[in-house]
């Protein structure tokens, strides 16, 4: 499908989830792609860490594809870029910070010399094709978090990417009520926007706020060693925890190599200026108690993240009864019962918890609903076009849309071709579009065989048998709940395939491999109410 004399909008993925953001423009022959993000795998997908959005529509058309334009560094939003940019070989945009963070993953992908990352260090407009670009700085959870207006022939589109309305960001000046009026004044055919936190009847909240809280708390914990766990690259909060270790007096040590990488990425940017020089973990550990504050990732309950092994006491930090864990950082969905099993460690060694329920320690990154009626009340759009959300956030972003005097508003998801311009706005068709997995090395389609046979073999296990033309049969079995009756399953498992290869001793080499696998897979379910899967092997001279 190729854009005519027209406008096209057209989402491979963030829109039916949150994560994994990946948009498309259309207009006079040609395509523009906003961030090219991935998600991670959840228990859906066993043995996978990565999930990305099938670009099969676009890669079909990369000779149509002018470039990636990115709106800033989270994982859901550039995640995907070392995976796929060499085979849509178009150059890449992006502000200071996000790009030195891509080109950190390339140059680990062993690519960097390969691809053109542009480097956009200022807020004038750049010309792709029919598209002209300009960045808009909004407060966002990373540094460098931009909107996107892009003006084309039948108008101008405000694309918002991650954003929310902060008085006291802490990092970056966002732009103001007054240069959104201005925006709105020269006018906004569509708003493309955020949906994650529509059904928040509240504002976000402000950094500033986050800033005084945390302060508060690690004032309250004199004499202990305190830890706060956050998302590594929240420049903001890292800022933050910096001026704090200053105002207190305590030392600041951090544990995570994402940690690590932000940091010096932010600095080399021009952030995170105040931070206090870092001490080593052996120092960090040698301090009184009440001199050190700790950051550490694994705030969402990775196993192999910092606070996970501190938690099981495998790391070079430790903590005892009486020291702190702040969880300056929401729960996302899904996340719920890892980060439940690393609190419910910390709190049976008598370490002291708050959450953000608790306190005000973390403000989210999105915009509630008094943010979003704010944004449509500044740019006045003549069409509302919900992305970044679950089906529900994007539905009810509509009707707030609609409700708040926007004159039309547009549901789309994953895969749909709508058209913005000209005429009524709306869908029109759909493309191809999927999940891909990175699956080991090797990126497979999310519903392939390899990632179906592991949920059946995680439910039901597996039963191998094999036969020789004398007669011999052996079984074995993983992943049934047989226990002390294992070997008598066996026993009578053997028997019945040599039953079976009995009664077909005449028939096709199919049938008798037919017959050994019913025979076992029948004697396990006898036997355990499991329906296995089943190897076979009939080895016949």
């Amino acid at each position: 499908m190729i854009p005519g004399n027209e406008l096209i909008f057209c989402a491979l993925g963030g829109s039916g989830e949150i994560g994994m953001n990946v948009n498309l423009y259309g207009c006079q022959g040609k395509w523009l792609m906003v961030d090219l993000g991935m998600t991670f795998g959840m228990n859906e997908y066993p043995g996978v860490e990565l999930v990305f959005a099938d670009l099969d529509f676009i890669e079909q058309q990369r000779d149509n594809l002018l470039g990636i334009v990115l709106t800033h560094a989270h994982e859901d939003h550039i995640g995907a870029v070392p995976y796929f940019v060499q085979e849509l070989n178009v150059p890449i945009y992006a502000t200071p910070f996000t790009a030195r963070l891509v080109a950190a993953k390339l140059e680990e992908a062993g690519i960097l010399d390969e691809i053109e990352l542009i480097v956009v260090d200022n807020l004038e407009k750049f010309e792709i094709g029919p598209f002209g670009i300009s960045y808009l700085p909004l407060a966002h959870s990373i540094a460098e978090g931009h909107a996107l207006l892009i003006d084309t022939p039948f108008g101008r589109i405000f694309h918002t990417g991650d954003w929310k309305l902060d008085d006291e960001p802490q990092v970056g000046t966002p732009a103001t009520a007054e240069e959104l009026k201005a925006i709105g004044d020269d006018g906004v055919l569509a708003l493309v926007c955020d949906s994650t936190n529509v059904f928040n009847p509240k504002a976000s909240g402000s950094e500033g706020d986050v800033y005084r809280g945390l302060l508060d708390e690690v004032k309250r914990w004199k004499g202990r060693r305190v830890l706060v766990t956050t998302f590594a690259s929240n420049v903001a909060r890292l800022h933050t925890l910096g001026r704090i270790a200053k105002a207190t007096n305590r030392r600041l040590c951090v544990a995570g190599r994402s940690l690590d990488r932000i940091i010096e990425v932010g600095q080399a940017s021009g952030y995170l200026k105040e931070m206090p020089d870092l001490v080593d973990f052996e120092t960090a550990m040698n301090l009184p108690r009440g001199e050190v504050l700790f950051i550490a990732t694994g705030g969402q309950g990775e196993p192999r993240a910092a606070l996970s092994r501190i938690s099981e006491g495998n790391h070079q930090i430790s903590l005892e009864a009486g020291d702190v864990v702040l969880f300056s950082s929401r729960q996302i969905p899904g996340n719920e019962i890892a980060i439940g099993r690393i609190q419910n460690r910390l709190s049976d060694a008598g370490i002291v918890l708050v959450t953000d329920r608790q306190s005000e320690i973390h403000v989210s990154g999105h915009p509630g609903r008094p943010e979003l009626e704010a944004i449509y009340g500044w740019l006045r759009p003549q069409i509302l076009m919900p992305v970044h959300g679950e089906i529900r956030h994007m539905r009810e972003q509509v009707r707030l849309g609609l409700s708040s005097g926007i004159p039309d508003a547009v549901f789309q998801k994953n895969g749909d071709l709508v058209r913005l311009a000209p005429g009524k706005p709306g869908k029109f068709g759909e493309v191809e579009h999927g999940r891909l997995v990175l699956d080991g090395d090797i990126i497979a389609p999310a519903d392939g065989q390899a990632v179906v046979m592991r949920r059946r073999l995680a439910h039901n296990g597996v039963v191998s048998v094999a036969a020789d033309g004398r007669g011999k049969v052996e079984v074995s079995a993983l992943g049934l709940p047989l226990e002390e009756d294992y070997e008598t399953f066996l026993d009578e498992a053997r028997r019945d395939v040599a039953d079976a290869l009995g009664k077909t001793r005449k028939r096709s080499r199919e049938d008798r491999v037919e017959a050994m696998r019913l025979a076992v897979r029948r004697a396990a379910t006898r036997w355990s109410g499991k329906k296995p899967q089943v190897q076979v092997m009939l080895l016949e001279d």
